[in-house]
Protein backbone atom coordinates (compact mmCIF):
# COMPACT_ATOMS: atom_id res chain seq x y z
CA UNK A 1 0.00 0.00 0.00
CA UNK A 2 0.94 3.59 -1.03
CA UNK A 3 3.11 4.95 1.94
CA UNK A 4 1.64 8.82 1.35
CA UNK A 5 -1.89 8.56 3.18
CA UNK A 6 -2.89 11.44 0.74
CA UNK A 7 -3.03 8.62 -1.88
CA UNK A 8 -5.02 5.44 -1.79
CA UNK A 9 -3.28 3.65 -4.09
CA UNK A 10 0.55 3.16 -5.10
CA UNK A 11 -0.39 3.95 -8.85
CA UNK A 12 -2.28 5.34 -10.65
CA UNK A 13 -2.71 4.22 -14.75
CA UNK A 14 -3.69 7.08 -16.27
CA UNK A 15 -5.29 6.56 -20.09
CA UNK A 16 -6.47 9.89 -21.85
CA UNK A 17 -8.69 8.69 -24.75
CA UNK A 18 -10.39 9.95 -27.58
CA UNK A 19 -12.40 7.85 -30.00
CA UNK A 20 -10.12 4.84 -29.47
CA UNK A 21 -12.51 2.20 -28.53
CA UNK A 22 -11.01 -0.07 -31.25
CA UNK A 23 -7.44 0.14 -29.38
CA UNK A 24 -8.24 0.58 -25.96
CA UNK A 25 -8.60 -3.35 -24.78
CA UNK A 26 -4.80 -3.28 -25.27
CA UNK A 27 -4.69 -1.18 -22.25
CA UNK A 28 -7.69 -3.19 -20.71
CA UNK A 29 -5.99 -6.93 -20.94
CA UNK A 30 -2.16 -5.54 -19.91
CA UNK A 31 -4.03 -4.50 -16.49
CA UNK A 32 -5.91 -7.50 -15.85
CA UNK A 33 -2.35 -9.23 -16.59
CA UNK A 34 -0.40 -6.95 -14.11
CA UNK A 35 1.54 -9.18 -11.23
CA UNK A 36 1.35 -5.89 -8.89
CA UNK A 37 -2.48 -4.73 -7.87
CA UNK A 38 -1.64 -1.64 -5.78
CA UNK A 39 -3.33 0.47 -8.63
CA UNK A 40 -6.38 2.28 -9.99
CA UNK A 41 -7.07 2.58 -14.05
CA UNK A 42 -8.50 6.56 -14.16
CA UNK A 43 -9.45 7.02 -17.71
CA UNK A 44 -10.00 10.80 -18.93
CA UNK A 45 -12.02 10.75 -22.38
CA UNK A 46 -11.58 13.49 -24.21
CA UNK A 47 -15.05 13.93 -26.02
CA UNK A 48 -15.31 10.63 -27.47
CA UNK A 49 -18.29 10.10 -30.00
CA UNK A 50 -17.77 5.74 -30.51
CA UNK A 51 -18.75 3.99 -27.87
CA UNK A 52 -15.73 4.02 -25.42
CA UNK A 53 -18.18 4.61 -22.40
CA UNK A 54 -20.15 1.68 -23.25
CA UNK A 55 -17.56 -0.52 -23.45
CA UNK A 56 -16.06 1.00 -19.88
CA UNK A 57 -18.74 0.49 -18.27
CA UNK A 58 -18.93 -3.20 -19.07
CA UNK A 59 -15.07 -3.63 -17.91
CA UNK A 60 -16.25 -2.10 -15.14
CA UNK A 61 -18.64 -4.65 -14.19
CA UNK A 62 -16.39 -7.78 -14.43
CA UNK A 63 -12.39 -6.05 -13.73
CA UNK A 64 -10.85 -6.86 -10.66
CA UNK A 65 -9.25 -3.60 -10.31
CA UNK A 66 -10.62 -0.19 -9.69
CA UNK A 67 -11.84 1.95 -12.85
CA UNK A 68 -12.85 5.05 -13.35
CA UNK A 69 -14.17 6.94 -16.29
CA UNK A 70 -14.24 10.31 -16.30
CA UNK A 71 -15.97 12.19 -19.65
CA UNK A 72 -14.95 15.72 -20.65
CA UNK A 73 -15.80 18.03 -23.87
CA UNK A 74 -12.51 17.88 -26.78
CA UNK A 75 -10.15 20.04 -25.35
CA UNK A 76 -6.76 18.12 -25.66
CA UNK A 77 -4.56 15.76 -24.15
CA UNK A 78 -3.23 18.54 -22.42
CA UNK A 79 -6.42 19.12 -20.72
CA UNK A 80 -7.23 15.50 -19.80
CA UNK A 81 -3.51 14.98 -18.35
CA UNK A 82 -4.36 17.72 -15.72
CA UNK A 83 -7.38 16.49 -15.08
CA UNK A 84 -6.63 13.09 -14.45
CA UNK A 85 -3.63 14.31 -11.89
CA UNK A 86 -6.13 16.32 -10.10
CA UNK A 87 -8.49 12.92 -9.88
CA UNK A 88 -5.87 10.86 -9.25
CA UNK A 89 -5.62 8.06 -5.64
CA UNK A 90 -2.67 7.09 -6.54
CA UNK A 91 0.85 8.34 -5.16
CA UNK A 92 2.55 7.53 -8.32
CA UNK A 93 1.31 8.83 -12.03
CA UNK A 94 1.57 6.52 -15.05
CA UNK A 95 0.40 7.17 -18.55
CA UNK A 96 -0.04 4.61 -21.05
CA UNK A 97 -2.07 5.95 -24.12
CA UNK A 98 -5.40 4.32 -25.14
CA UNK A 99 -3.43 2.36 -28.02
CA UNK A 100 -0.63 0.84 -26.21
CA UNK A 101 0.50 -2.25 -24.28
CA UNK A 102 2.48 -3.03 -21.45
CA UNK A 103 4.27 -6.15 -20.45
CA UNK A 104 2.48 -7.97 -17.17
CA UNK A 105 5.42 -7.38 -15.02
CA UNK A 106 5.53 -3.68 -15.51
CA UNK A 107 3.70 -2.03 -12.61
CA UNK A 108 6.00 -4.64 -10.34
CA UNK A 109 9.19 -3.41 -12.14
CA UNK A 110 8.33 0.06 -11.80
CA UNK A 111 8.22 -0.22 -8.05
CA UNK A 112 11.00 -2.32 -8.02
CA UNK A 113 13.05 0.70 -9.65
CA UNK A 114 11.64 2.78 -7.65
CA UNK A 115 12.48 1.09 -4.23
CA UNK A 116 15.88 0.93 -5.14
CA UNK A 117 16.51 4.74 -4.89
CA UNK A 118 17.59 5.17 -1.17
CA UNK A 119 14.77 6.50 0.64
CA UNK A 120 17.22 9.20 1.98
CA UNK A 121 17.60 10.21 -2.38
CA UNK A 122 14.39 9.68 -3.53
CA UNK A 123 12.86 13.45 -2.44
CA UNK A 124 15.45 14.55 -5.23
CA UNK A 125 13.32 12.48 -7.76
CA UNK A 126 10.31 12.85 -10.01
CA UNK A 127 9.85 9.08 -11.49
CA UNK A 128 11.30 6.18 -13.39
CA UNK A 129 11.53 6.11 -16.94
CA UNK A 130 11.96 2.81 -18.99
CA UNK A 131 12.27 1.58 -22.58
CA UNK A 132 9.80 0.52 -25.11
CA UNK A 133 9.23 -1.69 -27.67
CA UNK A 134 7.45 -1.73 -31.28
CA UNK A 135 4.61 -4.10 -31.88
CA UNK A 136 7.43 -6.09 -33.82
CA UNK A 137 9.48 -6.39 -30.70
CA UNK A 138 12.05 -3.61 -31.40
CA UNK A 139 13.46 -1.12 -29.29
CA UNK A 140 11.85 2.13 -29.88
CA UNK A 141 14.82 4.72 -30.33
CA UNK A 142 18.28 4.30 -28.54
CA UNK A 143 18.74 3.05 -25.12
CA UNK A 144 20.08 4.97 -22.14
CA UNK A 145 23.99 5.34 -21.61
CA UNK A 146 24.11 3.09 -18.51
CA UNK A 147 21.72 0.01 -17.46
CA UNK A 148 20.66 2.76 -14.67
CA UNK A 149 21.21 6.67 -15.53
CA UNK A 150 20.02 9.16 -12.86
CA UNK A 151 19.69 12.23 -14.98
CA UNK A 152 16.69 14.23 -16.40
CA UNK A 153 14.80 14.81 -19.20
CA UNK A 154 17.11 17.60 -20.59
CA UNK A 155 20.40 16.35 -19.85
CA UNK A 156 19.03 12.42 -21.31
CA UNK A 157 18.81 14.41 -24.80
CA UNK A 158 21.25 16.84 -24.95
CA UNK A 159 24.01 14.94 -23.76
CA UNK A 160 23.58 11.99 -24.18
CA UNK A 161 21.84 11.90 -27.16
CA UNK A 162 19.02 9.75 -26.28
CA UNK A 163 16.14 9.52 -28.47
CA UNK A 164 13.15 7.66 -29.26
CA UNK A 165 9.63 6.81 -27.40
CA UNK A 166 10.59 6.66 -23.75
CA UNK A 167 8.10 5.48 -20.77
CA UNK A 168 7.82 6.70 -17.01
CA UNK A 169 5.84 7.44 -13.84
CA UNK A 170 5.80 10.75 -12.09
CA UNK A 171 5.15 11.18 -8.36
CA UNK A 172 1.55 12.60 -8.54
CA UNK A 173 2.72 15.62 -6.25
CA UNK A 174 4.65 16.68 -8.66
CA UNK A 175 2.73 16.70 -11.23
CA UNK A 176 0.66 18.96 -9.59
CA UNK A 177 3.21 21.69 -9.12
CA UNK A 178 4.02 21.55 -12.68
CA UNK A 179 0.36 21.41 -15.02
CA UNK A 180 0.25 21.92 -18.54
CA UNK A 181 -0.14 25.51 -19.29
CA UNK A 182 -3.76 25.97 -20.93
CA UNK A 183 -4.28 28.52 -23.65
CA UNK A 184 -7.51 29.59 -24.73
CA UNK A 185 -8.95 27.99 -28.10
CA UNK A 186 -5.85 26.05 -28.53
CA UNK A 187 -5.96 22.17 -27.99
CA UNK A 188 -2.42 21.21 -27.98
CA UNK A 189 0.76 21.30 -26.18
CA UNK A 190 3.84 18.94 -26.54
CA UNK A 191 4.59 17.15 -23.40
CA UNK A 192 8.40 17.93 -23.57
CA UNK A 193 7.15 21.48 -21.99
CA UNK A 194 6.37 20.21 -18.51
CA UNK A 195 9.32 17.41 -18.41
CA UNK A 196 11.26 19.92 -19.07
CA UNK A 197 10.32 22.07 -16.39
CA UNK A 198 10.18 19.32 -13.55
CA UNK A 199 13.97 18.60 -14.87
CA UNK A 200 14.98 21.90 -13.66
CA UNK A 201 14.26 20.67 -10.07
CA UNK A 202 13.94 17.31 -10.18
CA UNK A 203 15.90 13.84 -11.27
CA UNK A 204 14.67 11.27 -13.17
CA UNK A 205 16.01 7.43 -12.72
CA UNK A 206 16.16 6.10 -16.41
CA UNK A 207 16.49 2.32 -16.76
CA UNK A 208 17.10 0.00 -19.87
CA UNK A 209 14.13 -2.09 -19.15
CA UNK A 210 11.57 -2.61 -21.72
CA UNK A 211 8.04 -2.60 -20.40
CA UNK A 212 5.98 -0.91 -22.72
CA UNK A 213 4.70 -1.76 -26.06
CA UNK A 214 4.43 1.19 -28.64
CA UNK A 215 2.11 0.73 -31.31
CA UNK A 216 3.58 2.63 -34.08
CA UNK A 217 2.03 4.35 -37.38
CA UNK A 218 -1.59 4.51 -35.55
CA UNK A 219 -3.92 7.32 -36.67
CA UNK A 220 -6.58 9.84 -34.67
CA UNK A 221 -4.12 9.87 -31.48
CA UNK A 222 -4.86 12.96 -28.89
CA UNK A 223 -1.38 14.38 -29.89
CA UNK A 224 -0.15 15.87 -33.02
CA UNK A 225 3.33 17.28 -33.91
CA UNK A 226 2.55 18.53 -37.09
CA UNK A 227 3.13 21.74 -38.38
CA UNK A 228 -0.62 22.30 -39.42
CA UNK A 229 -1.03 21.34 -35.90
CA UNK A 230 1.51 23.76 -34.64
CA UNK A 231 0.55 27.05 -36.29
CA UNK A 232 -3.17 26.00 -35.15
CA UNK A 233 -2.07 26.20 -31.58
CA UNK A 234 0.98 28.56 -32.24
CA UNK A 235 0.70 30.54 -28.93
CA UNK A 236 1.36 26.98 -27.39
CA UNK A 237 4.24 26.58 -29.79
CA UNK A 238 6.07 29.96 -29.09
CA UNK A 239 5.83 29.49 -25.01
CA UNK A 240 7.44 25.92 -25.39
CA UNK A 241 10.08 27.28 -27.99
CA UNK A 242 10.33 30.31 -25.82
CA UNK A 243 11.29 28.40 -22.91
CA UNK A 244 13.21 25.64 -24.71
CA UNK A 245 15.94 28.28 -26.25
CA UNK A 246 16.86 29.22 -22.78
CA UNK A 247 17.57 25.73 -21.65
CA UNK A 248 21.23 24.25 -21.18
CA UNK A 249 21.71 22.85 -24.94
CA UNK A 250 24.01 22.57 -27.56
CA UNK A 251 24.01 25.38 -29.42
CA UNK A 252 23.03 24.43 -32.49
CA UNK A 253 19.90 23.07 -30.89
CA UNK A 254 19.30 26.71 -28.81
CA UNK A 255 19.15 28.34 -32.24
CA UNK A 256 16.42 26.14 -33.74
CA UNK A 257 14.90 26.68 -30.66
CA UNK A 258 15.45 30.65 -31.03
CA UNK A 259 14.00 30.09 -35.01
CA UNK A 260 11.20 28.21 -34.02
CA UNK A 261 10.21 30.98 -30.90
CA UNK A 262 10.53 33.61 -34.18
CA UNK A 263 8.18 31.71 -36.01
CA UNK A 264 5.68 30.49 -34.16
CA UNK A 265 5.18 33.95 -32.73
CA UNK A 266 4.76 35.84 -36.35
CA UNK A 267 1.94 32.61 -36.78
CA UNK A 268 0.56 33.97 -33.44
CA UNK A 269 0.40 37.59 -34.41
CA UNK A 270 2.82 38.79 -32.10
CA UNK A 271 4.87 42.16 -33.57
CA UNK A 272 8.12 42.47 -33.88
CA UNK A 273 9.01 44.48 -30.83
CA UNK A 274 6.93 41.72 -28.25
CA UNK A 275 8.64 39.43 -30.28
CA UNK A 276 12.37 40.38 -29.33
CA UNK A 277 11.49 41.86 -25.64
CA UNK A 278 9.78 38.70 -24.80
CA UNK A 279 12.41 36.31 -26.03
CA UNK A 280 15.06 34.77 -23.47
CA UNK A 281 18.02 35.57 -25.54
CA UNK A 282 17.23 39.15 -27.28
CA UNK A 283 20.32 39.33 -28.67
CA UNK A 284 19.68 36.12 -30.49
CA UNK A 285 16.61 36.55 -31.33
CA UNK A 286 17.13 39.88 -33.17
CA UNK A 287 20.32 38.19 -35.67
CA UNK A 288 18.27 34.97 -36.44
CA UNK A 289 14.48 37.31 -36.61
CA UNK A 290 14.95 37.30 -40.31
CA UNK A 291 15.02 33.24 -40.67
CA UNK A 292 12.45 33.15 -38.29
CA UNK A 293 10.26 34.90 -40.69
CA UNK A 294 11.44 33.08 -43.92
CA UNK A 295 10.53 29.62 -42.02
CA UNK A 296 7.17 31.56 -40.82
CA UNK A 297 6.73 32.29 -44.73
CA UNK A 298 7.19 28.76 -45.66
CA UNK A 299 4.72 27.47 -43.47
CA UNK A 300 2.03 30.18 -45.04
CA UNK A 301 2.99 29.32 -48.95
CA UNK A 302 3.30 25.66 -47.44
CA UNK A 303 -0.34 25.34 -46.11
CA UNK A 304 -2.05 27.56 -48.54
CA UNK A 305 -1.07 25.05 -50.96
CA UNK A 306 -3.44 22.23 -48.70
CA UNK A 307 -6.29 24.57 -48.66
Amino acid sequence: MTTNHNYKFVFTVFTPTYNRASTLYRVYESLKQQTYHDFEWLIVDDGSIDNTSTLIEQWKKEAKFPIRYIWQKNQGKHIAFNYGVQEAKGELFLTLDSDDACLPEALERFQHHWNSIPVTQRSKFAGVTVLCLNQKGKVVGTEFPFYVTDSNSIEIHAKYGVIGEKWGFQKTDILKMFPFPEIPDENFITEAIVWHRISKKYKTRFVNEKLRIYYEDTSNSLTNSSIKCRVKNSKSARLYYQEYSSLNLPYIWKYRGVINYIRFSFHAGVNIIDIIKDSQNQDLTTILLVVGFLFYYLDCFKLSRTT
